[in-house]
């Protein structure tokens, strides 16, 4: 356990910048998918070691080993950093979790402000008289269907046309619920700071995902470009959305709109196919060596406890 157990925390080094390199060039859900994976994998994984060495450390206190009738003496794997690095374990689990609890309840709170603002009247759109411009997708409480919020002046900057794409995309957004991927996302980092870097490529491929829905809903992908690139010119973010919604808005927009006009201007080239297969295996290695070093260290410190139950129980 005593290497096992440090690998979760230190192969989002690895993993992060590989999982940006390898989603660079997939299809925007598959890429979506795989950075949200990645997010939630990488976090409990990072997270549950440790717990293993906030366990560890605990062990070795006699009043808390004593609460499962062992002796610290009988445990092995002992070294003096078990404790202060136990302690410290301890210290930042208590740390991501409330972090993790601020946002969720702060996610939630927004959500039910805007769900308030939004008004109670049926049907998918929900019209605010705003003159600020505006347009997000908005998330239903416990499951139910969510709404398009979008400001009447938004729908003042785009012609008949260009409002259906904006639609198309808002509802991509519900249908594929993107909210819980930026969930995901945003808590997994909380758990692992490292793992921040990957919530700006998540979100772009969230945006692809939606834009690419869009322009097959309407069957014109300069028609897309054009509508997604308007109504970000003219957006604003009012004080009342919530941030852990998307929205047509959201992103690097002129990335987004040069991958529907398929340019190339603004993305790298493609890196030689020996390369990319390279990058994927990395990254799958560290994913796997992430999880197997976590039950690894767990099975390691569970089989101590056990040696060390059956040695008290035979003094």
């Amino acid at each position: 356990m005593k290497f096992a157990v440090w690998l979760p925390l230190l192969i989002p080094l690895l993993a992060v910048p590989a999982a940006r390199g390898v989603t660079a060039r997939l299809s925007p859900r598959t890429a979506a998918w795989t950075l949200g994976v990645c997010s939630v994998l990488l976090g409990v994984c990072s997270t549950a070691a440790l717990g293993v060495l906030a366990l560890s450390g605990a062990l070795q206190v006699t009043p808390i080993a004593a609460l499962d009738d062992i002796s610290p003496r009988l445990l092995g794997d002992r070294t003096p950093l078990t404790l202060p690095a136990g302690i410290l374990a301890a210290g930042l689990l208590v740390g991501a979790a409330a972090s993790a609890a601020a946002v969720a309840v702060r996610n939630r709170r927004e959500v039910r402000a805007a769900g308030r603002a939004a008004g109670d009247a049926d049907g998918e759109l929900a019209v605010r008289p705003d003159e600020r411009p505006y347009a997000y997708a908005l998330p239903g409480p416990f499951g139910r269907r969510g709404r398009i919020v979008v400001s009447t002046a938004m729908l003042r900057s785009l012609n008949a046309e260009e409002r259906e794409v904006l639609f198309a995309h808002e509802r991509a957004h519900l249908a594929g619920k993107h909210h819980l991927f930026l969930i995901c996302a945003h808590l997994a980092a909380t758990l692992h700071p490292m793992l921040r870097g990957l919530r700006e490529p998540l979100t772009y491929a969230l945006e692809r995902w939606a834009d690419e829905a869009a322009a097959e809903a309407v069957g014109d992908r300069r028609l897309a470009a054009r509508a997604i690139g308007k109504a970000a010119l003219a957006a604003v973010v009012p004080a009342g959305r919530p941030r852990l919604v998307p929205g047509a808005t959201c992103g690097p927009v002129p990335r987004r709109v040069a991958a529907l006009m398929g340019s190339g201007a603004t993305r790298t080239a493609p890196p030689r196919g020996s390369r990319r297969r390279l990058v994927a295996a990395l990254l799958v290695s560290c994913l796997a060596l992430s999880a197997a070093s976590t039950l690894h260290a767990a099975s390691e410190l569970h089989n101590s406890v056990e040696i060390a139950e059956s040695h008290s129980g035979v003094r």
